[in-house]
Parts: structure tokens; sequence; C-alpha cells
């Protein structure tokens, strides 16, 4: 996908934010629509089908983690990569933020470079997802994974899961009993140019396995870091 085809939703109640964001995103011909809360980013993002959603957390209306739950009930944004762009740097706020269904969380204040480095970053597994999609469906045990589609069905039921934990469940659904280490699976997941913490891996990690059951991890045995079940 080319940059001129690539849209970002920028979600920000501070004007200067937008415009600055927005300036150096829309020099690199990325194609920028904004937003100035909450509510008015479910709807643009339902109007426009971003690629990427860039989005503080505090916001009147509607604040960005409840605004990034509902966007990702959304089909047509399942693929869409949300990444929250807020001076809440808290340990607790980075895991709400990725339990909402984030795919990334970026501290103010940030150089605008390093910014659209981030950016660049993020928009690679576009490319890397389009890359390695097939059109055959893996099956492991009761569980089938369509990676064209991101479906995933256990026992006949759909499971929709947000980017990440789809990418993070794939990745270790096809190497069952291989050992994972957190680097190798930041790098295949995030990519190595995006700085997350450890902790990114075990909110997924909990996220998938309330949704798809221990017994998927069980089978596996493949997670290079100890989990308790």
């Amino acid at each position: 996908m080319k940059k001129k085809e690539i849209k970002i939703l920028l979600v920000d109640d501070e004007q200067d934010i937008l415009e600055i964001v927005g300036y150096n995103l829309s020099q690199e011909g990325y194609q920028i629509v904004t937003a100035t809360n909450g509510r008015e980013a479910i709807a643009k993002a339902k109007k426009e089908l971003p690629q990427l959603i860039i989005m503080d957390v505090m916001m009147p209306e509607m604040d960005g983690m409840e605004a990034c739950e509902n966007i990702r009930r959304i089909p047509e944004l399942q693929d869409t990569i949300i990444t929250f762009l807020t001076a809440r740097s808290e340990d607790y706020s980075q895991v709400a933020g990725f339990d909402a269904g984030a795919d990334d969380y970026i501290a103010k204040p940030i150089k605008p470079k390093v910014l659209v480095s981030k950016v660049k970053a993020l928009l690679r597994r576009l490319k890397n997802s389009e890359s390695a999609s097939s059109s055959t469906t893996l099956k492991v045990g009761n569980i089938e994974i369509n990676r064209e589609e991101y479906k995933i069905i256990k026992d006949g039921v759909e499971i929709i899961l947000p980017r990440k934990e789809f990418e993070l469940f794939y990745l270790l659904a096809t190497k069952p009993g291989k050992v994972f280490t957190r680097e190798e699976i930041l790098d295949r997941v995030w990519g190595n140019e995006v700085v997350v913490g450890g902790r990114t891996i075990d909110v997924h990690i909990r996220k998938l396995r309330e949704k798809i059951g221990d017994d998927f991890f069980k089978t596996i045995k493949g997670v290079g870091y100890k989990i308790e079940f």
C-alpha cells in the first residue's frame, strides 16, 4: 500500500497537537483526518476506515479508552491499528490501553521526527500482514485460524480478537512446542523498531487466555517465560 493510500485518523482535543502531528504526517504523504473527542472519532472511523488511529486518552464527551473499545467492536475496523498518544505514562494507564484494544501506547511529549518514525514502524505491520496472508486455514486442536480473514473458530464459535492479539495468537499457533523469547515475540509481532515494555506481552497473553482458554496454551507450550495456569 502506497503512502498516499494510507489514511490516518488523529484524535485529540488540543488543536495545536492536531495541527503539529497532522502537518508532519501529511508531509510524509499520508492522508490525515481529525477528530476532537471519542464520539467524533468513532463516527469518523466508521466513515473513513483509516489504516491507523492515533488517539489521546483524556478527552471530553468520551475518552480514548472507551472510544477504542467501541471501535474494536466494528467489524470493518478490525484491522485498523490503534495507538494512544497521551501525556499519561503510568504503567496502569498503559495496561488499560492495551486492555481496551490498543496496539501501542506512545507517551507525550515526543519529537515530531520520532513520532513519524514510530508511525512508519506501525504501518509496516500492514505490509507484513499483507505479505504473510494465506488462504489456508491453520488448525490447532479444536481451533481453526484463518490468517487471511483474521478469523478464529473454536468449537464452531467465532472469536473476535484485536489485531495484535490475533497476530500473537497466530505466531504461537504456527510453532507448537517452540519456546519463544520475549525479544522474539516483540520483534515478530510488534516489530523491533517499536519500543514496548515486556508487560505488553503479559497483557495480551492474559486477554488471550480469557478469550481462548488455558487449554490452548497447555497445547502449544510455546511461550518462553512463565505463565501461571
